[in-house]
C-alpha cells in the first residue's frame, strides 16, 4: 500500500509549544457552494417546516455540490443562516454525506454573516474560545442520525448560522462532486429540561513504524468542570491503517476498566456510533481510557495529522447537561500533558488547534 504523503507539522514540535505555553501560565474551487433551506439553488426546500419519518419540525442545510478534482484532498467549510423564525430545541440531526466525503461537521455558530462559498478552513477553527462555534456533530458514515435522550437537546437562536466543514479526498482518477445535507428536527420547548454539549478526546502519540502493527493506549482523566456529566453516545475515528478503536471509563487512572465503546468489527471509514440507554457517568477523579490499533502496511513512517493519509486516535462523546464543546488531547511526551480546551486558554489552546 502506497500512502501519498504531504507536509504537517510534527506532534512533538506541536507538544512542545503546549508545555512551554502551560509552564508560562482545502485546492481546486469547484463549482459549487452551500445552500440553506431557505434559498439559493440546490437547496433543501422552503424555510418552513415540513413533514418527515423523524419525528419534529424539519429544518435543513447543504454543504455544495462542490466539485472536487482527482487526487485532491482538503477541508473546507461554509456558514449559513437556519431558517427557524424562532428559538428551536433541536432533538435530532440527521447527516447525509455524497462521494470522496472523509467526514463532516456540523456546527453552531455565532457568526453574523454567511459565509456561502466553500472556503478552505483549518478543523475546528473557532470552537477552542468560548464565545465562537460549538461542534453539534460529527459524521463519517454516509448516513447518520443523532437522536438524545428524552428532554435532551440543543438549543437554537432564531436564524441560528450553522457552519458546515467537509474534509474530503478524492482518491479516484475522475472528477467527484462532494455534497452533504443537515437535518434538524425540533420539539417543543415543553420537553426539553437539559441542554447537550459534545467532547472531542485523544492523542497525537502516533509513530507508526512500516509494514508493523502497533496499538496506542491513552488515559484523559476528565476535568472536574465535567463531574456528573451524562454520557449518551460515543463515536471512534482513526484513518485507513486503524483496525480497532475501544474506549473505556475507570474511576482513577489505576482503578478497573468499563468498556463504553468496542464495535466488532470497527470500520475506520464508516465508525459506528454506540449509544448508551441510559447514560453512562464517570465518577469525580475518574476518567477515560481509550486505544487504538494499526497495521501499517504502506512500507513507510506514519505520523499524526489531519491528513487521511496521516493518522488519528480520537473519539467523540456527546453528553448532559451542558458545560460547554471541549476539545481535549493527551500526550505521554514531556512526562504526561492533558489538555482540555477552551478551559486551557487562548495561547495553549491556539497550538492544540495547530495540531488538528
Amino acid at each position: 500500500m502506497q500512502l501519498v504523503r504531504r507536509p504537517r507539522i510534527l506532534s512533538t514540535l506541536v507538544l512542545a509549544g503546549l508545555v512551554a505555553g502551560a509552564a508560562a501560565a482545502c485546492g481546486d474551487d469547484g463549482g459549487g457552494g452551500g445552500n440553506t433551506d431557505g434559498g439559493g439553488g440546490g437547496g433543501d426546500g422552503g424555510g418552513t417546516p415540513d413533514a418527515s419519518p423523524i419525528s419534529g419540525d424539519r429544518y435543513a442545510l447543504t454543504f455544495g455540490p462542490y466539485d472536487v478534482a482527482p487526487g485532491q484532498e482538503d477541508t473546507r467549510c461554509v456558514t449559513l443562516r437556519l431558517n427557524n423564525p424562532t428559538p428551536i430545541k433541536v432533538h435530532t440531526l440527521h447527516n447525509n454525506l455524497g462521494d470522496a466525503s472523509h467526514h463532516f461537521i456540523v456546527y453552531r455558530d455565532n457568526a453574523t454573516t454567511e459565509s456561502p462559498t466553500p472556503t478552505p478552513c483549518t478543523p475546528f477553527a473557532g470552537t477552542l474560545g468560548t464565545d465562537s462555534a460549538a461542534p453539534l456533530m460529527i459524521t463519517q458514515r454516509s448516513d447518520e442520525t443523532l437522536t438524545l435522550p428524552d428532554r435532551v437537546a440543543f438549543s437554537f437562536a432564531a436564524s441560528q448560522m450553522i457552519r458546515l466543514e467537509m474534509h474530503y479526498i478524492n482518491t479516484t482518477d475522475v472528477t467527484q462532486t462532494v455534497l452533504a445535507t443537515a437535518e434538524f428536527f425540533a420539539v417543543p420547548d415543553s420537553e426539553i429540561d437539559h441542554e447537550a454539549d459534545f467532547l472531542f478526546i485523544g492523542s497525537p502519540d502516533i509513530d507508526l513504524a512500516p509494514n508493523a502493527t502497533s496499538t496506542l493506549q491513552a488515559y484523559f482523566p476528565v476535568p472536574a468542570s465535567l463531574d456528573g456529566s451524562n454520557y449518551f453516545a460515543i463515536t471512534g475515528h482513526t484513518h485507513q491503517l486503524g483496525t480497532d478503536m475501544q474506549v473505556g471509563t475507570r474511576p482513577s487512572a489505576g482503578g478497573a476498566r468499563s468498556s463504553v465503546y468496542a464495535p466488532t468489527p470497527f470500520l475506520w471509514d464508516e465508525p459506528d456510533t454506540t449509544r448508551h440507554t441510559p447514560p453512562f457517568t464517570i465518577p469525580p477523579g475518574g476518567g477515560f481510557d481509550f486505544q487504538c490499533a494499526y497495521n501499517n502496511t504502506s512500507g513507510q513512517q506514519v505520523g499524526f495529522g489531519e491528513s487521511a493519509n496521516d493518522e488519528m486516535c480520537f473519539f467523540w462523546a456527546y453528553y448532559y447537561p451542558s458545560r460547554g464543546a471541549k476539545v481535549c488531547a493527551h500526550s505521554d511526551q514531556f512526562g504526561g500533558v492533558n489538555i482540555c480546551c477552551p478551559d486551557a486558554g487562548a495561547a495553549i489552546c491556539s497550538r492544540l488547534l495547530g495540531a488538528l
